[in-house]
């Protein structure tokens, strides 16, 4: 049984007050951050700033309940008119509907133009966990992190970074610092693997994954100290190192087309012939990519994504027929991967910069990251884009004909109101379009339906120290068979006046990633139960998890749980990555019939814009659906 107490669950740890994302006392303006007011949907409220809060985070509280009002068919008051009209209203304010106002600001420099979002913050998955632990600012993303792609960036995505002074293999020479971890005075830290009693029948912790040492040896040595059985670690040692064919007599197209037709963990059990033991390692190694597990994804896509297995076959490296994407690394110029401190959401904060001058102080990608952004500001009546937060879409409807103006209504807290564009984009999640837009051609609607996006967390834990991973030798740890089935120290980069922790015996960030699903279902069936688990999980339960797994995994290093945990953000997004296609469970369609391309059709003016439509949960592809959403416009 857990001792709740041990693990620390009655602590009071920082701004424990803003659970599920809600602040409850106004005391909390006191340190800077937001009152309850102002947590409510007030962003001119005096200090209000959302990076600082606590609890619940991503999809908050009161950031979708009306959506789902009206996806559930419950009567909606009638529109109230509103005096409000715009050459362009934007729904969502993430970095397609964010990159799509500054497209169309460039093309039309005096359009007036009015974002619409749902949360309590601008950059939608591009979302900022700001701490201070010990009077040092510490910055983590509670979102997409990478502004990395499989295929290099366009010209219009690549123009946009351009112009926002992001020049990628520039800032990663200068600020990117991984040997602040691997060259530890005392020991250098690597990556480890946690084995749970319940999966593996013993907690322990093993460091030292082979990394650029791939050889039988390495992984020996490494298997040797885990507490997988002797044919479990055998099966391992050949899947990573072995160069058997495991389909021998086919020739190099039959066995592209026979992995398209499995999934990776049916490879290996029925193949391969991978014990159980082996497969709980390997099941889960996929969800970090797809937000599913390795039984939801086919053994084509995780040869191009570089799983291990494969050798043998020797598959030529390229797009084979059935396959969701080019492999990765097999691109010709491959994209860049650098990311901020606090992930994209430093791209997003750049864009409302260029957007809404005088938001945001200073002129370089590097001054963004420390720069704290006025709120107030976002929504005056002089800009000539206004972002307008906690504003939830319940409905875009045409009036007079599809040539005429478009009604966009909304809800804000208690208050309804609407507003009027000569144009509209739609840059939320596609599933929500053909309940916002019900006259949608039904065609289109369905297409639009398909379009199921991956649900996971990403949490941040604020930690005292890190001397328990020194002492342990990691900085990393997978955890196959666990809750959070990652957990990593802060990624170091060093930008502008933004420095990494170099000193474990000062606080950190830890970065825990959760993808909900349940084994067994096709990969959208998997999304759906994890998106209704993520919003029936309460706060308290991903608390109690992150604790006990440090706990199990880093106690017999030193680490306390009750002790060493002072804060948690808890970023969950029932709609996170958008879908990829996968052929394992969807049908062999045209380019021209793909549910993506089906569903962003411009219909009358309004067009749509987002991750889901590019089919690809990717920064360029955000930037590249929102300018051809503007092109459709104004072409």
């Amino acid at each position: 049984m857990i001792d709740y107490g041990r693990l620390g669950m009655g602590m009071k740890i920082d701004r424990r007050d803003f659970l599920d994302g809600v602040a409850l006392g106004a005391a909390a303006l006191g340190l800077g951050l937001p009152s309850a007011a102002a947590a409510a949907g007030a962003q001119d409220a005096p200090g209000y700033y959302p990076p600082l809060l606590r609890g619940l985070r991503g999809s908050h509280p009161g950031s979708f309940e009306a959506a789902h009002a009206v996806r559930d068919g419950e009567a909606q008051p009638a529109p109230v008119p509103g005096d409000e009209a715009y050459d362009l209203v934007i729904v969502g304010g993430g970095l397609s509907g964010l990159s799509a106002a500054y497209f169309h600001r460039q093309a039309r420099p005096d359009a007036r133009i009015l974002i619409l979002d749902n949360h309590d913050d601008f950059g939608g998955h591009a979302k900022r966990n700001e701490y201070w632990l010990d009077g040092k600012l510490h910055l983590i993303n509670g979102g997409t992190m990478m502004i990395d792609s499989p295929f290099p960036y366009s010209p219009i995505a690549g123009g946009l970074l351009t112009a926002l002074g992001i020049d990628p293999e520039a800032l990663t020479k200068a600020s990117v610092h991984r040997e602040i971890y691997t060259g530890l005075s005392g020991g250098g830290l690597s990556g480890g693997v946690f084995f749970d009693k319940a999966t593996f029948g013993e907690d322990r912790l093993v460091a030292g994954v082979p990394g650029e040492d791939k050889s039988p040896a390495a992984w020996e040595a490494f298997l040797a100290r885990t507490p997988l059985s002797a044919a479990a670690r055998a099966d391992v040692l050949r899947i990573e190192t072995g160069s058997t064919d495991y389909l021998p007599g086919l020739d190099e197209a039959a066995k592209a087309d026979r992995l398209s037709r499995i999934s990776y963990i049916g490879y290996l059990r029925d193949i391969a012939r991978v014990s159980p033991g082996a497969l709980a390692y390997y099941q889960k190694r996929t969800q970090g990519e797809w937000c599913v597990g390795s039984d939801g994804v086919s053994a084509l896509d995780a040869w191009g994504f570089g799983l291990p297995g494969f050798a043998g076959l020797k598959l030529t490296p390229k797009a084979h027929p059935r396959m969701s994407f080019t492999p990765r690394g097999y691109v010709e110029g491959g994209s860049y991967n650098f990311h901020f401190p606090d992930g994209n959401a430093s791209i997003a904060r750049l864009l409302v910069r260029s957007l809404v001058p005088g938001t945001i102080p200073g002129s370089t990608p590097q001054d963004v990251v420390t720069a704290r952004c006025d709120y107030g500001r976002l929504d005056r009546p002089g800009n000539a884009v206004r972002i307008r937060l906690s504003s939830i879409v319940t409905g875009v409807r045409h009036r007079g004909g599809l040539d005429g103006p478009v009604d966009v209504s909304y809800t804000r807290g208690s208050q309804r109101g609407t507003v009027t564009g000569k144009s509209v984009i739609l840059a939320c999640w596609n599933a929500m379009i053909p309940h916002l837009v019900p006259e949608l051609p039904e065609a289109q609607k369905a297409a639009l339906h398909q379009q199921v996006k991956g649900p996971l967390v990403y949490t941040s834990v604020a930690l005292r120290n890190w001397q328990a991973f020194h002492k342990a030798g990691v900085s990393r740890m997978s955890a196959p068979g666990s809750y959070f089935t990652q957990a990593l120290l802060n990624w170091p980069v060093d930008i502008g006046g933004y420095a990494a922790e170099r000193d474990p015996a000062k606080p950190i960030l830890l970065f825990m990633s959760r993808t909900p699903c349940q084994p067994g279902l096709p990969e959208h069936d998997q999304n759906r139960a994890g998106r209704a688990e993520l919003l029936d999980t309460p706060f308290a339960t991903f608390e109690r998890e992150i604790r006990a797994q440090l706990g199990a995994a880093l106690g017999p290093h030193g680490f306390d749980p009750a002790r060493d945990i002072t804060a948690i953000t808890v970023n969950r997004w029932p709609h996170g990555y958008a879908a990829e296609y996968n052929y394992l469970w969807q049908p062999d369609l045209p380019p021209d019939q793909l549910p993506n391309i089906i569903g962003r059709a411009r219909y009358g003016r309004i067009a749509i814009a987002n991750s889901d439509s590019g089919g690809g949960a990717y920064t360029d592809v955000a930037i590249d659906q929102g300018h051809r959403a503007v092109q459709e416009l104004l072409g």
